[in-house]
């Protein structure tokens, strides 16, 4: 398998765009899944190999009856209420309960997919995942119409802000216009870490 898959960055924006084209998901720490067989591994988007420290998400790859393929998602901590805590994710302590919000896949079963639309990547993921046990998940989105009322909804509940994706648009590494960022600036990371993006 290929080792060359970068991570597409979103583009930093100030409102949610809200259109039938656009897609929108929570935002969170990214996290990319690349299995070969009987080796799974993890990568932050800044390169850092992070295999040993999710092994929930490892485990879970290596069950997956696809040999080969490549996630992109977010790494979360569920708290009691089923929403992302990002204090029990930032704190380290909890790292054997850390799971992957899958939300595209970069290649499946040797074939690169990332020239195909999101829309079509999203479904081979759903097929990827169908069967999937505990430790990765696909993560929920919603059509881009409610995007502001997802990002008001997304700040009330003290989450990180909103990705919002063309789906007819291909993965591109590096930063892309087709992926817009909108940051909850009243959330606890953004004094705590650097802008992620």
């Amino acid at each position: 398998m290929r080792r060359d898959f970068e991570f597409c960055i979103p583009t930093r924006g100030t409102k949610v765009p809200e259109a039938p084209d656009w897609i929108v998901k929570y935002d969170g720490y990214r996290l990319r899944v690349e299995r070969n067989g009987d080796r799974a591994r993890l990568f932050t988007r800044n390169g850092y190999d992070w295999t040993k420290r999710y092994p929930w998400i490892v485990e879970s790859a290596l069950k997956n009856r696809m040999k080969q393929f490549v996630i992109d998602g977010e790494a979360v901590i569920l708290g009691v209420d089923g929403v992302s805590d990002f204090n029990a994710l930032h704190s380290g302590k909890h790292n054997d309960e850390v799971q992957l919000y899958a939300f595209d896949v970069m290649a499946l079963d040797g074939d690169d997919l990332r020239q195909i639309p999101l829309s079509m990547r999203k479904t081979s993921l759903l097929r990827l995942l169908a069967r999937r046990p505990d430790g990765i998940f696909v993560a929920p989105f919603e059509q881009g119409e409610i995007g502001p009322d997802l990002f008001r909804a997304a700040c009330n509940m003290g989450l990180e802000g909103l990705v919002s994706k063309r789906r007819d648009r291909p993965y591109r590494a590096g930063r892309s216009p087709n992926w817009i960022k909108v940051k909850n600036r009243s959330h606890p990371a953004m004094s705590r870490v650097r802008d992620s993006f």
